[in-house]
């Protein structure tokens, strides 16, 4: 029983935390059951797939780095290193930074090849070619979200995190994208634009956090929580 002594504080950390993802993946999925509303739904639904896993693949990076600063600031502040752990927020988010630009820039070089990976009709690749730099333009912000997003898990703020998402994706994004696609029919394009707003407004609030967060009181947070938590001294020994 002592696996579950201290799983209600565990749930209030978990449950926010899964919903961050969540509420962010889903709105992604949307598009593609958006897509099938669109003029040209076998197109528009093709291209948005192909979209999203082209950003499925390249977000392996970021999430690397998200998952590294979250276990590296939790691990920093419970220790009592609020210094450390600025430091490192601040070495993740140039990692974050280089990392967009890198991946973004190599997204636009294969704008006009990526295509052919997917599909041999010229169409498709074609409308891939077009969508390529708004998917670097996602990517950009995506990646420095996921680094930011990964800071906020670090110092405990998952609650925040997921009404920042909540409201990003589905007060902006997903009334935005498709603002873009039916009203001034863009399409495909109009929805993946339309999430992109949403992700600029999310990667505006998580940084707004992170450069507000007082990392020495989130220390003595921190470690008020590992003492409270502790293991019983027979069980620790």
């Amino acid at each position: 029983m002592e696996a579950f002594r201290d799983i209600l504080s565990f749930l209030r950390l978990a449950v926010p935390s899964a919903l961050m993802v969540c509420l962010e993946w889903w709105s992604f999925e949307l598009l593609v059951l958006f897509s099938g509303f669109l003029p040209n739904p076998k197109l528009e639904a093709s291209v948005l797939s192909i979209s999203l896993n082209t950003l499925s693949l390249v977000f392996r990076i970021p999430s690397g780095l998200g998952a590294a600063i979250s276990t590296r600031v939790s691990n920093e502040l419970g220790a009592g290193r609020p210094e450390a752990a600025r430091l490192a927020t601040h070495v993740i988010m140039a990692l974050g930074l280089v990392s967009s630009v890198s991946v973004g820039l190599a997204i636009i070089l294969v704008r006009n090849l990526w295509g052919y990976a997917y599909s041999n009709e010229k169409e498709v690749v074609e409308y891939i070619a077009r969508m390529m730099p708004i998917l670097a333009m996602t990517f950009l912000f995506d990646d420095l979200q996921c680094v930011l997003s990964g800071i906020v898990r670090g110092c405990g703020f998952q609650k925040i995190g997921a009404y920042v998402n909540l409201s990003a994706y589905y007060l902006v994004g997903i009334p935005a994208a498709l603002y873009f696609a039916f009203v001034y029919h863009l399409g495909g394009m109009g929805l993946w634009f339309g999430l992109t707003c949403g992700l600029v407004v999310q990667t505006v609030l998580l940084l707004s956090i992170t450069l507000r967060t007082n990392w020495d009181k989130e220390a003595l947070k921190a470690k008020d929580r590992v003492f409270s938590s502790s293991l019983p001294v027979d069980l620790a020994t």
